[in-house]
């Protein structure tokens, strides 16, 4: 039996959920999880929705249920998506010196607990390419410079568009994107920040809060715009941290929270549990 997943969203209005869980059980599927949420600020209405089918004898694909659905959305005005969860989306990563998140990734996925395909490997530098190809994934050595940046993201899109990428990881790739690129991959790519933003953005964030004498460390998990670490955010946590720490206990403490929230991030966004809400998400989880 497959298993789909479709989210929601709308103006609240009563019978939604009655609407939705009617149309999926005259169409033969069991409802497997469901979760929602009501923003109250403007009455907005969020939704997913996890299902099975029930019945072997029709094969149902993503076009069939998507047109059978159009009556329903139409009468909420909904945006709505239907995703097969049999369909593994592909990741592209992109890393600089840095190698812990990358790694991390990589171990995770090796012993199947991260549930994607890994086309391709783009970096900056050279550093990573020898535990990559460890691996058995290509890696794409791209350095950039004031001179080559936009031919470089020309190269990163079609490496996107070649490998039909869902998802781009930037795992302590320390470049800035073009406003060009981010627009184009709105939506798509995750970053992880050293800090507990919104504090402590931009460069050097350890060094910032250790010179402010803070008493926790964190990480931030987040969509990537054109504003430089102000996209919405999907997932942090934090360290507690005292005078008797120094910048490397800073570092290394933060290093392990960075892979954790990543990898959160990663999984909630592959397995389809993160809607964007303006400069926000919700994350049912």
């Amino acid at each position: 039996m497959k298993n789909f997943i479709l989210k929601i969203n709308c103006k609240d209005k009563a019978g939604i959920i009655s609407s939705v869980s009617n149309f999926l059980f005259k169409n033969n599927f069991n409802i497997l999880e469901s979760s929602q949420f009501r923003d109250i600020r403007n009455n907005d209405f969020f939704m997913r929705v996890k299902f099975e089918n029930i019945t072997n004898k029709v094969n149902y694909d993503i076009k069939k249920i998507e047109k059978k659905f159009m009556e329903v959305a139409n009468k909420f005005k909904m945006n709505f998506t239907f995703f097969d969860t049999t369909k593994k989306q592909n990741i592209l990563i992109m890393v600089s010196k840095f190698g812990h998140c990358l790694n991390n990734i990589l171990y995770q996925w090796k012993t199947n607990n991260l549930d994607v395909n890994i086309p391709c490997i783009v970096s900056n530098h050279k550093e990573m390419q020898e535990i990559v190809e460890h691996y058995g994934i290509t890696y794409n050595y791209m350095p950039i410079n004031k001179n080559n940046k936009m031919h470089q993201e020309k190269e990163l899109l079609l490496l996107v568009k070649k490998h039909k990428i869902d998802l781009v990881v930037l795992a302590r790739y320390m470049q800035v994107l073009s406003p060009n690129l981010c627009k184009k991959l709105k939506g798509k790519i995750i970053n992880i920040h050293h800090s507990f933003l919104p504090s402590f953005k931009g460069a050097r964030p350890y060094h910032q809060a250790y010179m402010k004498g803070v008493k926790i460390i964190g990480a931030t998990a987040h969509y990537v715009t054109d504003d430089l670490d102000e996209g919405p955010i999907i997932e942090q946590d934090v360290g507690r941290v005292n005078h008797t720490k120094d910048l490397e206990d800073f570092v290394s403490m933060g290093r392990d929270i960075e892979n954790i929230v990543l990898m959160r991030a990663i999984i909630w966004h592959t397995e389809h549990r993160v809607i964007i809400n303006k400069n926000s998400t919700i994350v049912f989880n």
